[in-house]
């Protein structure tokens, strides 16, 4: 029986949330919108680092060494460490600006090369099982044994330091996860109907896997990527702090960090303002992650 027109919902108002997109639910959850505004602001930063950094970042003035924030950098007073000096005489800000580059590039770069590499292991061993999933996931496996950081500086360690070597240790510590993820989606996958329809068409077995099932195992890989940015972000960090990470005299968060380690107490703008970035910038991954995961959820779907 029809409900009287008086209490029956309008057909946009019933049509509204089934259309709903992830962007739409994106939208909607502030702390995601606001860790996504924060990641587009540093990568404009990023990448107008020349334009925005008052200094050059390498360049050394050893009469103002340890200045501190305000400090003028003549006495014509042409600019000013708006965040202090380092032992060394360089701005604080201007590094800052261009850690932001190595940051990223790392977080970015090295979670692609997971994301090809896991992706790729995980749908092999998802897909066709027996001794190909055997052999995959035991590697995953003793990877897994070892604690990420231990291996990675030992990677670090072997490998020597270097941008190209970041990148090689943090993919072979990361893409274990990327794997395990992968394969998980794939076995819940290739045995729905639509998978079955497909082989049944003809369609080969590389066809099934990047038409078929990876598309629809985008969701959860999504927000693992987005999460694991800010990992390699942090270890970038760590393996600077230790001495492993980028050649200096390249700005980078985690070095500054070791750089005023000595100095805290006297100059602790050398290990605030880049503790304080590596901070932010991980919390905003984090929160888009965390919004990107319900956006993606099929159970939120309405």
């Amino acid at each position: 029986m029809a409900l009287p027109a008086q209490v029956r919902a309008p057909a946009s108002a019933q049509a509204e949330p089934r259309n709903k997109t992830a962007w739409d639910r994106l939208r909607q959850h502030k702390l995601a919108m606001a860790g996504l505004g924060f990641i587009i602001l540093l990568i404009i930063m990023a990448l107008l680092a020349p334009v925005l950094a008052p200094a050059d970042p390498n360049k050394q003035d050893l009469f103002m060494k340890l200045a501190g924030p305000g400090t003028p950098f003549d006495e014509l007073g042409a600019g000013k460490y708006w965040l202090g000096a380092d032992h060394l005489g360089r701005d604080v800000l201007s590094r800052v600006i261009y850690g932001a580059r190595v940051s990223l590039l790392v977080g970015f770069v090295a979670e692609a090369i997971v994301l090809v590499i896991g992706v790729t292991m995980g749908a092999l061993a998802g897909y066709y099982g027996g001794r190909v999933d055997r052999v995959i996931m035991r590697t995953a496996d003793v990877l897994f044994a070892f604690p990420d950081l231990l291996f990675a500086i030992a990677i670090m360690f072997a490998l020597g330091r270097g941008l190209i070597n970041l990148f090689v240790a943090l993919s072979v510590v990361g893409w274990a996860g990327m794997a395990r993820l992968t394969r998980s989606q794939v076995l819940a996958l290739k045995e729905r109907e639509f998978v079955e329809g497909a082989r049944a068409a003809g369609a080969s077995d590389a066809r099934v896997i990047l038409r078929h099932i990876l598309p629809n195992a985008l969701g959860p890989i999504i927000v693992a990527v987005t999460l694991g940015i800010p990992g390699a972000i942090m270890s970038e960090a760590s393996l600077s702090y230790l001495g492993l990470g980028v050649q200096p005299p390249t700005a980078t968060w985690g070095s500054m960090i070791y750089e005023g380690r000595s100095y805290l107490r006297h100059a602790p703008w050398m290990s605030l303002a880049p503790g304080l970035m590596i901070m932010l910038t991980v919390l905003a991954f984090n929160l888009l992650g965390d919004g990107l995961r319900d956006a993606l959820d099929p159970r939120t779907k309405k």
